[in-house]
This record gives C-alpha cells, sequence and structure tokens, in this order.
C-alpha cells in the first residue's frame, strides 16, 4: 500500500457516486484492506503525505458524508462475526453481545445472527448499508410504545477505531466514554471504525399489519396515541391524495401465518418494485398524470396480515432509485408538518410521485441521534433519481425549520453549523471529542467542515 505521491497517481483516480446519484466525487486513492493491520498503515501514510481518509461502505448515503479528493477506503473484507456472548444480566430484551468487522453488510448481518438464534431489536428499510455506514449515519428504524428505540446506534455497546495517529482505540461506555458517545454516530469524523460491538436478543418474530386508511384518520391516531400502542408503527402519505398507507408491526412468539409467496411477489416485487419504476418514468415524461397515478397507487397496495422473522418485515426491497431528504421532528408536531407539506404542494402546483414516508421514535442519548432528548416523528421525502428535487426538499426544509427538524446525517439538506449547534445539546461536546482525536482533519471533508465546523 504505497501512495505514489501526496499529489496522487492519475492512473488510480476512479469517480465514485452514491447509489441515488446524489453526490459523488474523485478520490486520488482507493484502497480496499483486509485487515485492521492493513486500516492502520494506510491512515499513517496518509496523514505523513497530507491525505484526508474517508471510509465508504454501500454509497446509500444521499449527502456527501463519504465523498473524497484524498484516501476513501472500502472496508468490505472487515466483515467478520463473532461468537456472541450471553450476558449474565440482560439489559431489558438484550441477551448477548456480538462483535462484528465494520464493514459488513445488514443483510449479511442479520444472517449471520439468525443462524445463531439471534436478532437486533430494530433495524431500518433497508439492508444493503455497512454496519459501520448505518450507525455513522444516524440510521434508523421506527418504533412504537411498546416497542424499542429506533436508532441502531443506540444498539452499540463499543467500537474499535483507528484513530489519526494510527493507533487502535477501544471505546465502550466505561471504557472512553467521551469517544464511545461520538463514535457511535461519529460521521467517520473521529476516526476508521473497524469493529463494532451490538447489543442482540432471541429471535423473534413480527405480526405485519399493514391497511390504507384515510389520512385524518392516521394522523388523528398519531396525535391520541393509538396508532403508536404496538411495537413498531409508520406509515406512508400520497401526495395529492388523501390516502396514507399504513404499517404496524408486533412482537409473536411463532411464525403462524407467514405471507402467502404469490401475494408477496406482487405486493413488494411486481407493484412496489416493477410497475413503480414505470410509473416514475411516467410521471417524469407525464407530469400532470402523477395525482392519477398516486391515486391508483394508494388503493393498489390493499390490506394484509402476515408474520415472518423481524428483519424480514422491517426490510424491503428497494430497486426503484430515488433521493431523499428526511427531517426529525417533534412527534406532537407530524401533523402539522405534513399539512404544511399538503399546503405548500396544493399553492405551487409541485407534483411528487413517490409517498411521505413517516416513522417514530422514542428519544435516546446518543449526542448527535435526531431523536436526541425528545420523542420523534420523521418525515422523509423522495424524488425519482432523474427528477430534480432542489424545490420540493428546499420547501420542505423550510417547513420543517419551525418545528426545529434536525436533518438525517445521510440524507440531503443545506444546514451548517451554527444552525446544527441550536439543535443539538451535545454538538459542541461532540466537535470537542472530534478535535481532541483528529486536531488535524484527517477525517474531514467538505460536508463535515459545513454540518461541524473547523
Amino acid at each position: 500500500m504505497v501512495f505514489s505521491s501526496p499529489t496522487g497517481d492519475a492512473a488510480r483516480q476512479q469517480p465514485w457516486t452514491t447509489w441515488g446519484g446524489s453526490a459523488s466525487c474523485t478520490p486520488a486513492h482507493r484502497f480496499a484492506p483486509r485487515s485492521v493491520g492493513d486500516v492502520v498503515r494506510v491512515v499513517r501514510r496518509a496523514r505523513e503525505v497530507g491525505r484526508t481518509v474517508r471510509a465508504v461502505g454501500a454509497g446509500h448515503s444521499f449527502s456527501p458524508v463519504a465523498t473524497t479528493d484524498g484516501v476513501m477506503l472500502s472496508l468490505d473484507a472487515l466483515d467478520h462475526v463473532d461468537q456472541p456472548v450471553r450476558l449474565a444480566s440482560p439489559e431489558g430484551r438484550v441477551t448477548h453481545e456480538v462483535r462484528v468487522g465494520a464493514g459488513i453488510r445488514l443483510h449479511a448481518l442479520n444472517d449471520a445472527l439468525a443462524a445463531h438464534g439471534l436478532a437486533l431489536s430494530n433495524l431500518g428499510d433497508i439492508d444493503r448499508q455497512s454496519i459501520a455506514g448505518a450507525i455513522s449515519t444516524g440510521t434508523h428504524g421506527t418504533g412504537g410504545d411498546a416497542g424499542t428505540g429506533a436508532g441502531l446506534a443506540a444498539q452499540v455497546r463499543a467500537v474499535e477505531l483507528v484513530v489519526a495517529d494510527g493507533s487502535v482505540v477501544r471505546a465502550s461506555r466505561d471504557e472512553n466514554p467521551d469517544l464511545f458517545e461520538a463514535a457511535r454516530l461519529g460521521l467517520g469524523a473521529l476516526g476508521v471504525l473497524v469493529s463494532v460491538t451490538l447489543g442482540a436478543e432471541p429471535a423473534y418474530v413480527l405480526q405485519a399489519r399493514e391497511e390504507p386508511w384515510p389520512l385524518e384518520r392516521a394522523l388523528g391516531a398519531v396525535a391520541d396515541g393509538s396508532f403508536l400502542a404496538g411495537d413498531h408503527a409508520e406509515l406512508y402519505w400520497f401526495p395529492h391524495t388523501r390516502t396514507a398507507l399504513t404499517k404496524r408491526n408486533d412482537r409473536r412468539a411463532l411464525d403462524d401465518a407467514p405471507l402467502d409467496p404469490l401475494r408477496g411477489w406482487v405486493d413488494d416485487e411486481l407493484l412496489s418494485n416493477g410497475v413503480f419504476e414505470l410509473t416514475n418514468r411516467l410521471a417524469r415524461a407525464v407530469p400532470g398524470s402523477i395525482p392519477t397515478i398516486n391515486r391508483v397507487s394508494s388503493r393498489a397496495l390493499g390490506a394484509r396480515r402476515f408474520t415472518a422473522p423481524s428483519h424480514e418485515v422491517f426490510v424491503s426491497r428497494r430497486r426503484v432509485r430515488f433521493v431523499e431528504s428526511e427531517w426529525a421532528v417533534p412527534l406532537e408536531a407530524v401533523a402539522d408538518v405534513l399539512r404544511d407539506v399538503e399546503d405548500w404542494l396544493a399553492r405551487t402546483g409541485e407534483l411528487v410521485s413517490f409517498p411521505v414516508e413517516v416513522r417514530f421514535a422514542r428519544a435516546d442519548d446518543v449526542w448527535l441521534s435526531t431523536s436526541h432528548g425528545r420523542a420523534t416523528a420523521y418525515v422523509a421525502v423522495h424524488q425519482y433519481w432523474r427528477t430534480d428535487p432542489t424545490r420540493y426538499f428546499t420547501a420542505v426544509q423550510e417547513i420543517v425549520a419551525a418545528y426545529d427538524g434536525r436533518p438525517h446525517w445521510g440524507k440531503m439538506h443545506t444546514l451548517g453549523a451554527e444552525r446544527l449547534r441550536e439543535l443539538y445539546p451535545r454538538f459542541d461536546d461532540f466537535v470537542a471529542v472530534r478535535d481532541a482525536v483528529d486536531p488535524d482533519g484527517v477525517f474531514t471533508n467538505g460536508y463535515l467542515e459545513r454540518v461541524l465546523g473547523r
């Protein structure tokens, strides 16, 4: 692993882009280390020649959080899963801890845990990301009053990372606690994660109930608490309609009512991916068709109920490419936010073919978590990847500003450090840890300079 010069080798410069095409870069060097020792050597050499370093996973972020013109590290080869360790004093539902390589993809991790009779307490709806990328950007699922918190970072028990001087540091609540609090959702700003220790619990199944509801019924049920009474709940509102698809997933002991394979293929593959791709191409070619398309789509996905292993219910297949902006707002504000978005769409005539996704999380204590210190509703807006999202996403950002909306770190937004400092009570604590472990900015990039300051 030799760097030809501080300016890089043009033969090695190949463009890199995110899955949705929303961010791209041309690193001077790209490496795929096969061991922690390899990571140490690359970091030390990069620092010597004045290169910055960014680790990258699957590229499923929509923000430029992983971009670099310096050294890009793929951690795919660091994908081990150690033997789970049973806890002597279980913490809630968590009964085991498992140490995994930082580059392992979530779908591989889910399969490995299932082979041990274990599962994570919560997941997002995409499983293509690496565990390091998912926790570092604040990836989350959805919760409810009876369920667990939503963020993957809250399930982290310890981390190991290579910091700017090339040393390997372990951090947990008991060992380097401030570094742990920062690094479990660290934006890659503190060093290169090489392993993550996660809490896990006995494998479980979820009973999924998916039903189209009138939008006002869904928002009323969120307001009075009945929609969130179970373990996991979310809803999708189809713009230009008054319909929401509701999803409520609750834990069950047995997989006693699996989804009919044909019904699953029709809903998840044919309608949610195949037909949805075609309708988005039609919507882009004929924008005036979007309200009709949304009305048909909101009716096509009918009610269904089934049970399946937890990770199969949490995760949805996403083959239609899109770009996304997501905002965490106080739970009690979510109905007002959706009404404001609806009013803006009606007032401006903007046409949107993708549903608005709404998920929920309890308050947590992770320093840069979007649900830090408050019960949260997540409002995620999307556009087909070939459609310019600027007008729509800018309007939503301006709407949520009135409700102290916090942007998802891995999705599209334009906020900077000055505003983010106001939104996060532990923001300055995080920056202080970053400055202590990386005083020379080895792990920075333009995005981090904007959101964290330097």
